[in-house]
């Protein structure tokens, strides 16, 4: 049995950003799928012995169990010591990405990603909503990208895979990223860090199985 255990599903972007680190960091990990879309996570079962908020990722090793992804991920950092901060101003500047993440970027487009192209509802107020708030979301990335090369600067942290994690799902948004070519540019620096794998060839439940 592998050192970590990481409860997750190939549909999920907050999944990936977990998975994502811990394939970079070199750690020996495996991912059990969770059947979320016949009703894994809203079970009483999942939700009393892996988390009561009923969602992935769950991250399982030496007998503790750790939920939510930058808690997770900040976890990873001080287990193998990469992809941080060097000092408290990094860190400050991690916690601003990784915020503007949850708020802007991998909170909105998972909820939209989840509608155009899994829940399949067509276009919506929400869907067009959504979009727009995503749209305003990537124009500040782009702006952003155009002048650094990872979030906070020169060097990849737990910040880019918070903020990249729905963006690697290409063309299941319903957007033209070719429109944001200086996030398209980081993207691909991120795929090019050693050992970069996508979401689907990380994480088991891919092609999505019948929702029952």
């Amino acid at each position: 049995m592998a050192e970590y255990v990481l409860h997750c599903m190939a549909q999920s972007g907050h999944s990936y950003k977990v998975a994502l680190m811990l394939e970079l960091c070199g750690a020996d990990w495996e991912p059990r799928w969770v059947d979320f879309f016949n009703g894994e996570t809203r079970s009483e079962e999942f939700r009393n012995t892996l988390n009561e908020m009923g969602e992935v990722p769950v991250l399982q090793f030496d007998g503790r169990t750790l939920t939510q992804s930058a808690v997770i991920m900040d976890y990873l950092f001080e287990k193998f010591g990469k992809f941080g901060w060097n000092d408290t101003e990094e860190r400050r500047e991690v916690l601003r990405w990784t915020i503007f993440d949850n708020q802007k970027v991998s909170g909105l487009i998972g909820p939209l990603r989840f509608m155009r192209t899994l829940a399949k509802t067509g276009e919506t107020d929400v869907t067009k909503f959504l979009d727009g708030r995503v749209k305003s979301a990537l124009a500040i990335l782009n702006k952003h990208f155009a002048e650094n090369e990872f979030a906070i600067g020169a060097k990849p942290t737990i910040a880019d895979f918070s903020l990249c994690s729905y963006l690697f799902y290409e063309g299941e948004l319903g957007i033209d990223m070719a429109q944001y070519p200086d996030v398209t540019a980081w993207l691909d620096r991120i795929k090019a860090l050693p050992g970069w794998k996508h979401p689907y060839d990380l994480m088991p439940g891919h092609p999505m199985p019948d929702a029952g």
